[in-house]
C-alpha cells in the first residue's frame, strides 16, 4: 500500500483575511485568491505602519495547520505555524535590523470587503 500526501492547490486561507495578535505586535494578514501571495500591515507594536506585499509559500503541517513563509521588501524575513481551526498563531520572524523574534498569539478572521 502506497500513501499519497498531496497538496491543495490552493489553501483554505486563500483570499481571507486574518489579524495576529502578538505580545507587543499586532498584524493584518490578507492572502491572495491564489494563496501565492500575502498583503500585511503592522497595525500595533515597535513595527507598526510597516506594510507590503510578498510572494508566500505555504505546506499543510496537519489538519487546519499551516507553515506560511515570506520574505518583505526591506529583507525581514516571515515564517507562520497557523492553525486556522483553533485560531493560534506562533510566529518567527528576522527583522531588517537582524534582530529575531519568537511570538505566539490568536488568530482571528477579519471580514473581507
Amino acid at each position: 500500500m502506497t500513501m499519497s500526501t498531496t497538496t491543495p492547490a490552493r489553501p483554505p486561507f486563500a483570499g481571507r483575511s486574518f489579524r495576529v495578535d502578538y505580545d507587543g505586535l499586532s498584524a493584518h494578514n490578507c492572502y491572495a485568491e491564489d494563496g501565492e501571495s500575502i498583503r500585511y500591515a503592522i497595525v500595533a507594536g515597535p513595527y507598526a505602519g510597516a506594510s507590503g506585499q510578498a510572494a508566500c509559500q505555504w505546506r499543510q503541517v496537519s489538519e487546519g495547520v499551516y507553515a506560511i513563509s515570506w520574505q518583505e521588501a526591506d529583507g525581514a524575513t516571515v515564517v507562520h505555524i497557523d492553525d486556522f481551526a483553533t485560531g493560534h498563531s506562533m510566529a518567527f520572524f528576522t527583522a531588517a535590523d537582524l534582530s529575531f523574534h519568537r511570538m505566539q498569539g490568536p488568530l482571528t478572521a477579519l471580514e473581507t470587503p
